[in-house]
């Protein structure tokens, strides 16, 4: 046997005749499909590791990667308000990871522990598309109590609280205006349940309700809105409650069982940094990032001229799945 074919059968039997694992990572991405795309294309120009996504509203995220715990199909977790991500830490789902970024983040803004840290902040607001609430004599929407009016039956869009993060975002807004009186907060989704024409699977589709004359009202993060008027639907208005809207922190993680925990962490320090936080209105993306040394772009809500509730993310997390729970027993059951 020639020497060569000799040395190459040598290199074959010390790997185990198997070929080398592609540095790859998978992302379960929260936010919009144009935004994932862009993320995980940019992360993956700029570093050379390979990458690529699944969306997933965050309930649909949370379920996915617990069904998977032992056998994990994610690296890591990408949008999506962090009150799933609280909840993912207390079920032992996230990796903590102290990214070489992480003092750049806005104080508060991400885990104590490191198991998860804010990428963006998005303010709930109301769509109005105001050639629909015309018809029905009304004025755009600026109060949680002018969206039960019975004046919207069936033309009001919001999502399920079991899948959306969204709609839990607009669950626990209604928690924190009457005290942290969950009783309370489900009497209102109660009362506003006969203006839902149906609850979505994922959050940002009420924007497009809106813009498509199907409803009057969604209700959605500012930016979500905002971006479909620059779809070309120049009826849309966006309003903030004028009793207090809550906000969204959106999440960030390494998940537990990464197949390739290295890149996962290097996507984390990336997504984090300037160059990653300035590429959202590239694709109408307009929240707010947290990185310090990011402006906020001038489309973006400002929560100095908006009355915000006090949101505590680490509380809203903990009692996500008993009230999203009561919500679907109560109220509505998830969509399928």
């Amino acid at each position: 046997m020639k020497p060569l074919a000799i040395a190459l059968i040598a290199i074959l039997l010390a790997t185990g005749c198997s070929t080398p694992r592609r540095d790859k990572i998978t992302v379960a991405c929260g936010a919009s499909e144009r935004w994932c795309a862009m993320m995980v294309k940019r992360f993956s120009d700029s570093t050379g590791v390979e990458a690529e996504f699944v969306r997933l509203s965050s309930g649909e995220a949370l379920e996915r990667i617990k069904a998977a715990r032992a056998r994990q199909e994610f690296d890591v977790w990408h949008g999506g308000p962090a009150d799933s991500y609280v909840a993912a830490k207390s079920q032992g789902l996230l990796a903590p990871y102290k990214s070489e970024n992480a003092s750049e983040i806005r104080h508060g803004w991400a885990d104590p522990e490191y198991a998860w840290s804010g990428i963006y902040a998005g303010v709930l607001a109301f769509c109005n598309n105001t050639k629909e609430l015309a018809k029905r004599g009304m004025q755009p929407i600026h109060s949680w109590r002018e969206l039960l009016d019975e004046r919207l039956r069936g033309s009001v869009a919001i999502a399920h609280p079991a899948t959306s993060g969204t709609a839990y975002t607009a669950l626990w807004t209604q928690v924190e205006l009457n005290g942290r009186d969950q009783d309370k907060a489900l009497d209102y989704m109660r009362g506003l349940h006969p203006n839902v024409l149906r609850y979505n699977s994922s959050g940002s589709a009420a924007a497009l309700q809106a813009a498509k004359e199907e409803v009057a009202v969604g209700v959605v993060f500012s930016h979500d809105c905002v971006a479909a008027q620059e779809q070309g639907y120049p009826n849309l208005q966006v309003t903030f409650p004028q009793e207090g809207t809550g906000y969204e922190l959106g999440g960030l993680a390494v998940l537990a069982g990464a197949h390739n925990p290295d890149s996962a962490r290097k996507y984390v320090d990336w997504a984090l940094s300037g160059e990653s936080q300035r590429l959202g209105p590239l694709v109408n993306f307009y929240a707010l990032p947290t990185n310090t040394t990011v402006p906020a772009h001038s489309k973006a809500a400002d929560p100095a001229t908006v009355k915000l509730v006090s949101y505590d993310v680490a509380v809203a997390g903990r009692a996500k799945q008993s009230l999203v729970d009561r919500f679907s027993a109560e109220i509505a059951r998830p969509p399928v």
